[in-house]
C-alpha cells in the first residue's frame, strides 16, 4: 500500500478544511475583528501560505489553529503596513495578537455568524447570499449564477450586505431569549429559500441545482448540530431531507416527473428513514411549528399507496392557524379537492385569483382542478398562462403534456 505524501496529504486537509471548516475559521475571525473584509482576506492568505507550507512539512496536528493564527497574523501586519494610530486599528491589532496566541483554543463561532448575515436588516436576498458565501463557502460568481445575477452585481450586493453589518452596528450575537424565536424564523427562512431555489428552480436552464440543496441540507444540519433540541429546526432538516431523498426521480430526460410518478426505487431510503425519525423527535416535544408540519405532510406524500388526502388537508388547516398564507391556502385547496372536495376547492381558488395572479403554480393549479371539473377551455386558458409563466423549459414542457391531455377531453 502507498503511503500518501505531503503534497496528497496537504491536499487533502485542504479539501476537506475547505468544505467543513472554512465557516468555523471565518467566524472565529470575524468574531475577533468585526471585519468581514479583513477576515475573508486574510483567511484566503492563509489558505495559500497553507498549500505550499504543508505539502513541504505536512499538515499541521492543529490544521484549523494554524490557519487562524496564521490568517490573524496576515491582519496584524496589514495594520502595521498602513501605519495608522487610530484607537479602531488599535483595538483590532490587539484583537489580532490575542488571537495569534491562541492556536489551540479555536471556539466554534458559526451560530453567532449565521444570526448576523440572516439579521432582519438586510433584506432576504442579501440574507441568502451572505450565509452562501460565509457559512456555505461559495464564491461570488458560484452565487451569482445560483441567482442567475452578473458577478459584479452579485458582489456589489455581498459588500453592501457586509458594510450594513459594520457600519449599523447589528450585533454578532446569537439573539436572547426574547428575540429568539423571530431570529430563528429568519435563520430557517433563508435556508428553506436556498433548497427551494435549488430544488424547484425559479429561473434557468436547469430545473434542479442539487449543489445548492445539498448546501441548505448542511447549513439545517449545522444549525441543528449548533443549537440541538430545537423542534423547528429538526422539523426543517426532516423537511429538507424527505424531500431531497426524492430528487433522483424527479427529473426524466428534460421533464420534470410528478410525484405521484416517480420512481420509489430512486428515492434515498436512509433519507427518508432519518427524516421520519428527526420528525418524531420533534413532534414528542409538543412544540409545532410550520417546518414540522411541512415536514409531517412532505412524509404523508412519500408513503407507499394511495395519499391520505383528507389528512394533508388537515395539516395544511394547522398551518394556517399559525399564520394566514395565501400559498398555504392554495396547497389547501389542491389538497380537498384530491380529497373529493373539488367544489369547494375551486371556489378557494376563486378567493384566491386577485391575490396570486402573479403566481405560476396558482395558474399551474387551477389548470389541473378546472381540468377535473370538465371545464376544458377553461383549463387550457390557465395552462397557457402557466406555461407563459413558468421560470424553466422543464416545468413548461411538464405543463404543456398536461394541457394537450386536457385539450383532447
Amino acid at each position: 500500500m502507498t503511503v500518501p505524501g505531503p503534497a496528497a496529504m496537504a491536499s487533502a486537509a485542504l479539501s476537506r478544511l475547505a468544505r467543513h471548516d472554512r465557516g468555523r475559521i471565518l467566524s472565529v475571525l470575524i468574531a475577533k475583528f468585526r471585519s468581514f473584509d479583513l477576515a475573508e482576506e486574510a483567511l484566503q492568505d492563509a489558505l495559500v501560505a497553507a498549500h505550499s507550507d504543508w505539502a513541504a512539512n505536512g499538515p499541521p496536528a492543529n490544521p484549523q489553529g494554524w490557519l487562524v493564527t496564521t490568517a490573524s497574523r496576515r491582519i496584524l501586519d496589514r495594520i502595521r503596513k498602513a501605519r495608522r494610530d487610530s484607537l479602531a486599528h488599535e483595538d483590532i491589532a490587539h484583537r489580532a495578537r490575542e488571537a495569534a496566541d491562541d492556536e489551540d483554543d479555536i471556539p466554534d463561532e458559526r451560530l453567532r455568524l449565521i444570526f448576523t448575515c440572516c439579521h432582519p436588516a438586510l433584506d432576504e436576498k442579501s440574507r441568502v447570499a451572505l450565509t452562501l458565501r460565509t457559512l456555505g463557502g461559495l464564491s461570488t460568481p458560484e452565487i451569482a449564477r445560483a441567482f442567475l445575477d452578473a458577478e459584479t452585481t452579485m458582489g456589489q450586493r455581498l459588500s453592501r450586505a457586509k458594510a450594513k453589518i459594520e457600519k449599523a452596528g447589528i450585533p454578532y450575537a446569537v439573539p436572547g431569549p426574547e428575540d429568539w424565536p423571530e431570529r430563528l424564523r429568519s435563520v430557517l427562512s433563508v435556508i428553506y429559500l436556498i433548497f427551494n431555489e435549488g430544488y424547484f428552480a425559479s429561473s434557468g436552464d436547469v430545473p434542479l441545482r442539487q449543489s445548492l440543496c445539498e448546501e441548505a441540507v448542511f447549513l439545517a444540519r449545522m444549525v441543528d448540530r449548533l443549537r440541538p433540541d430545537e423542534p423547528e429546526i429538526m422539523g426543517l432538516v426532516a423537511l429538507l431531507l424527505t424531500t431531497h431523498a426524492r430528487r433522483r426521480a424527479r427529473l426524466q430526460g428534460a421533464g420534470v416527473v410528478p410525484l405521484e410518478a416517480q420512481d420509489r426505487l430512486l428515492w434515498d431510503m436512509d433519507q427518508l428513514a432519518e427524516a421520519d425519525a428527526l420528525l418524531l423527535r420533534a413532534m414528542e416535544m409538543r412544540r409545532p411549528g410550520p417546518y414540522q408540519i411541512q415536514a409531517a405532510i412532505a412524509q404523508l406524500h412519500s408513503t407507499a399507496g394511495p395519499k391520505d388526502w383528507p389528512q394533508i388537508a388537515l395539516l395544511y388547516d394547522s398551518l394556517l392557524r399559525l399564520g394566514d398564507n395565501p400559498v398555504v391556502r392554495l396547497n389547501r385547496a389542491v389538497a380537498m379537492a384530491e380529497a373529493g372536495a373539488l367544489p369547494p376547492a375551486l371556489g378557494e381558488l376563486a378567493a384566491l385569483a386577485e391575490e396570486l395572479d402573479h403566481y405560476q403554480p396558482f395558474h399551474a393549479a387551477r389548470a389541473d382542478l378546472l381540468a377535473k371539473a370538465g371545464d376544458r377551455e377553461g383549463a387550457i386558458a390557465a395552462y397557457d398562462r402557466a406555461i407563459a409563466m413558468a421560470g424553466t423549459a422543464a416545468d413548461g414542457a411538464f405543463l404543456a403534456a398536461r394541457r394537450e391531455v386536457a385539450a383532447q377531453r
